[in-house]
């Protein structure tokens, strides 16, 4: 049996005025540990009337991890957080029992430059008996992630417990998110060194894993357990995430995840009653998608 388990290419999805790369869930894989969802915004250009502006919207059941490499954005929440987010630093917000947020080019931005634009949005599920809990928010400088080199590798260790080392970002479950970049060929040894199912973003460059070759734009799963040796092209930039799978379902509707399927039903009529928590001075509201 092989110890390569499955290639998934990134799948264009169109959000309005962006197109952006869809790698999770996909219908033979829908989870790889706790994450749940990876959408891939970029690269791109942004400028005058193309800004992302993406207005009111609501979360249950998840973390929501957002993680940029180029380019700028304010996120705003029920909570009455605004913070800017910058390349390398991670805004965490766990959504629990529901928040509401937006996420827009910042102001500063808005004077007729363009600008690169490139990142990840990520949601996490919760455990189960933390899928109610009180949403909160926590944003992590990208100073304070640890960071280490290693014969021509450089290694930030994003979220979670890897390679003996612990990112202060506040998860809920055993996981862990690293980003890697090259400037020479590198052998990844990963056995021992990161728990649980294992996903291998390319975002440049290319990985060899048992006489295969994956390129940019293509998500590798894999597991723990496989001895397969991960050879990592120079100049390549890779994201790996994953942890321990729950032993529940979870099931995913708009921008909703539960265990429990009647959760998101009574999501879904309190968003349309419009009985959420909303973000202070903001008139902005996506409606439920339509059953088209």
């Amino acid at each position: 049996m092989s110890t390569l388990d499955l290639i998934i290419a990134e799948r264009s999805r169109d959000i309005g005025d962006f197109l952006v790369g869809r790698l999770l869930p996909f219908r033979k894989k829908r989870m790889v540990g706790p994450f749940v969802f990876i959408d891939h915004m970029g690269p791109s250009v942004i400028g005058p009337g193309k800004y992302m502006d993406i207005d009111q919207h609501p979360h249950i059941g998840i973390s929501t991890l957002t993680f940029l490499l180029e380019g700028e954005m304010v996120h705003e929440d029920s909570l009455g957080t605004k913070q800017l987010i910058t390349p390398g630093s991670v805004n965490w917000m766990t959504a629990g029992k529901g928040v509401t947020h937006t996420e827009r080019t910042p102001q500063h931005l808005r004077k007729g430059q363009n600008f690169p634009f490139h990142g990840y949005q990520i949601w996490v599920a919760l455990p189960k008996e933390r899928e109610d809990m009180d949403p909160e928010f926590h944003h992590i400088d990208a100073r304070e992630l640890p960071y280490w080199e290693e014969n021509g590798a450089s290694f930030t260790l994003v979220a979670g417990n890897a390679f003996e080392k612990s990112s202060p970002v506040p998860v809920h479950s055993e996981l862990f998110m690293v980003e890697i970049k090259t400037n020479q060929d590198f052998d990844l040894e990963i056995a021992g060194q990161l728990n649980g199912e294992i996903g291998i973003c390319i975002v440049e460059g290319s990985v060899t894993a048992c006489d295969n070759k994956i390129d940019a734009g293509d998500l590798l799963v894999s597991k723990i357990d496989n001895q397969c040796a991960l050879k990592i092209k120079e100049n390549s930039h890779l994201l790996l995430f994953g942890g321990h799978p729950f032993p529940e379902e979870r099931f995913i509707d708009w921008n909703f995840v539960s265990s429990e399927k009647s959760k998101i039903v009574q999501a879904k009529k309190l968003w349309e009653e419009k009985k959420w928590p909303m973000v202070k001075g903001d008139k902005s509201y996506i409606p439920l998608p339509s059953l088209d």
